[in-house]
């Protein structure tokens, strides 16, 4: 265990491969683990914690990023969510609400469905429940769809500030690449002069998230699926437009409550101070 230069302790969980890092944020009553999104890490709650310091919240880089990219073996759904018992049981935490942005949408379902004594409730951040795909996508086709990752992993960033450059231009283009929460973040994704993310692992998991079985009909714990306006920059088709909204609440009924989150696409519903206000609003929902 080590503490952070803001005073947060890191601990390492055991896992099949190695070793999570697991960050305790904040100091609240009630822990909320948090999942991130498929090529991101633990920083992406920077956001959540800026807007919510009272909540406490338990953040690990998933295997195959941040300070868990050296964990070797294959990635999946369920394997993230088999990772997180272990984050859960090292805790002591019998069960807990869970914020998962993105693919941690889809393991917190996962984790849902095949653990359902361990998650009290669920909050869904523009992710857990089938997106709509590109027309023509294919498991072959999927490396183009995620081109901008990739690409991040062939180069040598000199500056954090360069790869903040890259990083909006490429995949966040809501964001603000001065952002003091945005800059700790891609910091966190470098080591040196190169991105932290397994590159088999996204691919990997990507191939889960869209052409694998998606337990998310098994629900039983509540849920509060916050959607973003559009998906990469704005007036772009979003993830889950109304018919997919639609298609969710028909099966799920009143164990689903839906809230979007106006004026935000799928990276700024959770990486600006807007975004991250309404998830907290939904966290604090469930905790009460």
């Amino acid at each position: 265990m080590h503490t952070t230069a803001n005073g947060n302790e890191v601990t390492a969980v055991a896992v099949p491969g190695g070793a999570l890092a697991v960050e305790l944020i904040g100091s609240g009553p009630e822990p909320v683990l948090v999942i991130h999104g498929i090529s991101s890490q633990r920083k992406l709650w920077n956001w959540l914690h800026a807007v919510a310091p009272g909540l406490a919240l338990v953040a690990p880089d998933l295997r195959g990023r941040g300070d868990s990219a050296a964990v070797t073996g294959p990635s999946s759904v369920s394997r993230h969510a088999a990772d997180m018992i272990a984050v859960l049981d090292a805790l002591g935490l019998r069960s807990v609400h869970v914020c998962g942005m993105s693919m941690g949408g889809f393991v917190a379902v996962e984790l849902a469905v095949s653990f359902p004594g361990r998650v009290k409730s669920l909050i869904l951040v523009d992710g857990g429940f089938p997106m709509a795909v590109p027309a023509g996508l294919t498991p072959e086709s999927l490396p183009a769809v995620f081109a901008d990752r990739l690409t991040r992993l062939g180069r040598d960033w000199p500056d954090v500030t360069d790869y903040a450059g890259f990083f909006v231009a490429q995949t966040a283009p809501l964001l603000d690449p001065s952002d003091p929460l945005l800059l700790d973040y891609l910091r966190h994704d470098l080591a040196g002069r190169r991105v932290r993310l397994s590159g088999a692992g996204l691919s990997a998991d990507a191939a889960d998230i869209f052409f694998g079985f998606s337990k998310w009909q098994q629900l039983t714990a509540p849920v509060r699926l916050i959607t973003a306006e559009w998906s990469t920059g704005r007036d772009s088709a979003p993830a889950y437009p109304p018919a997919a909204v639609a298609a969710v609440r028909a099966q799920l009924g009143p164990l689903v409550t839906v809230r979007p989150a106006p004026e935000t696409d799928h990276a700024s519903s959770i990486m600006t101070i807007g975004g991250a206000a309404v998830a907290s609003a939904e966290i604090t929902r469930a905790l009460a």
